[in-house]
């Protein structure tokens, strides 16, 4: 508690570990939640409102803790209950039933599946600046390990497109569509971002862009959405192969999967490919410049170490460079959400 000094003053107060408690124990929580994804809670109560013993027995939890559980889940801001009867947060609604379109779930069931084991490596990939997933040791790479299997590549693209599309709205109002015709999703996955810019910009063709097995994912999924007639797949390796031309080139989730040279010839790339007055749009989970804030941004990069050879997450500042270095001649940064931005870059 706060003292009061002689002459009046109020002492400070004593540093509680309460905040050192829950960061260092927020594994608990997001263990919890990760779990609740893969036992599906959230797709159970989708439009329902379920009392508690109906709810543990339709997911076939033990008696023992499955109270705890769900309350855990409500103390987190996930569930609500109400009169004893547990219903879905407004978030946990949209973002976490496995029907709905907006679902990232996906993501946070590898996280679950893959990552949660690997980051248990983190003090070891600190020491090493060597990648814990299945790469280590010269193991077959997570890329090539998801691209070998259709069943897991289908389920990587639409975990992708979950993330990506919440971000992709935000882009379509900000950035001046109205000006260009055309663009290329680098890495389009299952082609979330392509639709959302498309639906919103009927003058828009587009071209997805990502490695052959990509391709009949990414045609059901525009051919489903009614944009086939401007959406396009194109296969190639962005390494390997030259970009397709457009007005715009963005790169989403791309560029923090690579080491610096790698993430240089890229941006030259598309500045090769550009024409004049054509634009880089590339997004993250960017670090602020003073790095201090964008939590999110940083973690982000250490688990680039886990999941990449040389990969790293990057500040605004980095990214203009980067792209000024490749010639571009207007740079700018521009917030999409509290976690992440774009850079983007004019030829």
């Amino acid at each position: 508690m706060a003292g009061t000094s002689a002459s009046g003053e109020q002492k400070p107060a004593v540093p509680v570990p309460e905040g050192i408690l829950q960061l260092g124990l927020g594994f608990w929580g997001s263990k919890a939640l990760l779990s609740a994804v893969e036992l599906g809670v959230f797709s159970e109560l989708a439009g329902s409102v379920l009392d508690f013993e109906t709810l543990r027995r339709r997911l076939n939890l033990h008696p023992r803790s499955a109270r705890d559980f769900f309350d855990a889940l409500v103390a987190l801001g996930m569930l609500e209950r109400k009169d004893g009867r547990y219903s879905n947060s407004p978030e946990a609604d949209i973002y976490l039933d496995r029907g709905k379109p907006d679902y990232i779930g996906g993501l946070l069931e590898m996280a679950n599946q893959r990552l949660y084991g690997f980051w248990g490596n983190l003090t070891e990939a600190l020491r090493s600046g060597q990648q814990q997933n299945e790469g280590k040791d010269g193991g077959v790479s997570l890329f090539a390990e998801l691209y070998a299997d259709p069943k897991g590549l289908k389920g990587f693209l639409k975990a992708m497109t979950g993330v990506s599309l919440p971000l992709a709205r935000v882009i379509a109002q900000r950035f001046p569509w109205q000006h260009f015709r055309s663009f290329v999703d680098v890495g389009c996955a299952q082609g979330g971002a392509s639709a959302v810019l498309a639906e919103a910009h009927l003058h828009l063709i587009g071209i997805g862009f990502d490695l052959p097995p990509v391709g009949p994912v990414f045609d059901a999924y525009v051919a489903e959405k009614g944009l086939a007639e401007r959406l396009h797949f194109r296969a190639g390796d962005f390494f390997e192969d030259p970009l397709p031309a457009a007005d715009v080139i963005v790169m989403g989730h791309i560029l923090h999967d690579w080491d610096l040279a790698q993430k240089r010839t890229l941006i030259a790339k598309a500045y090769a490919v550009l024409p004049a007055g054509g634009a880089l749009v590339a997004y993250d989970a960017i670090i602020d410049d003073e790095r201090r804030r964008n939590a999110l941004g940083l973690l982000m990069s250490l688990n680039m170490l886990i999941e990449t050879s040389g990969g790293f997450d990057y500040t605004g500042a980095d990214c203009m460079e980067w792209m000024r270095e490749a010639g571009f001649r207007e740079t700018r940064v521009e917030g999409l959400t509290a976690t992440h931005s774009m850079v983007i870059g004019t030829k």
